[in-house]
């Protein structure tokens, strides 16, 4: 009688089960995107978002969380460009900047990236500004948001600062670039007066040179 061997115990693969959860997730997001867009952020229920995405309501919750939360990640995923929010010195075109030998090809590259984030963050920007005066956490979502972006200015300026001289104060430059690279600029520039993406990108470049970078 042949002896009796033990089951072959299969390895438990999760890359499978992942995907289908970002798969979902991007789903949920793409759903609550482009239905706030059509109809507003407080007239979009949650259960339209579900229905959107084809998936139930409990799945919405689970994999993105109540509809501020869905706005953060709207929010993140739009500066990020991928499907999670990614912190600043993570960021490819970061750790790029940092490496660059001089200041002009430092704002150049950000000028680059600034451009690629704009148009995701300057439509999420839209929801955001029209549904804040009667959403009390948005418009507390966009002040942190603005403040996490002015803190990165100021770490991109003292990056400027390793290699060059500036013309300006530390604070005063963050500012200037803060205020210059902001959504509202984009859309004003690109959606109102019909600028195109490159002459937005040579526009931060150009003026970032001139006001920051000795003579």
């Amino acid at each position: 009688m042949a002896p009796m061997t033990a089951p072959v115990k299969r390895r438990y693969d999760a890359t499978r089960r992942r995907q289908a959860a970002a798969r979902t997730r991007a789903a949920i997001l793409d759903a609550a995107r482009e239905l706030f867009t059509e109809r507003g952020y407080t007239a979009t229920a949650m259960t339209a978002i579900a229905e959107r995405a084809g998936v139930a309501l409990d799945t919405v919750y689970a994999a993105a969380g109540r509809k501020p939360d869905l706005a953060r990640l709207l929010i993140e995923t739009a500066i990020s460009g991928t499907d999670h929010a990614v912190p600043a010195e993570q960021r490819d075109y970061v750790k790029a900047i940092q490496a660059a030998p001089d200041a002009g090809t430092k704002i150049a590259l950000y000028a680059e990236a600034v451009t690629a984030i704009a148009p995701r963050l300057a439509l999420v920007h839209s929801i955001i500004v029209q549904a804040a005066p009667a959403e009390p956490e948005l418009a507390a979502l966009w002040r942190e948001i603005a403040e996490r972006r002015a803190a990165n200015m100021r770490r991109f300026v003292a990056d400027l600062a390793t290699v060059t001289p500036l013309r300006l104060d530390p604070g005063q430059a963050a500012d200037i670039i803060w205020a210059t690279n902001a959504a509202e600029m984009y859309h004003l520039l690109t959606g109102q007066r019909g600028w195109t993406p490159q002459q937005y990108q040579a526009f931060l470049t150009d003026t970032w040179r001139r006001l920051l970078l000795p003579g």
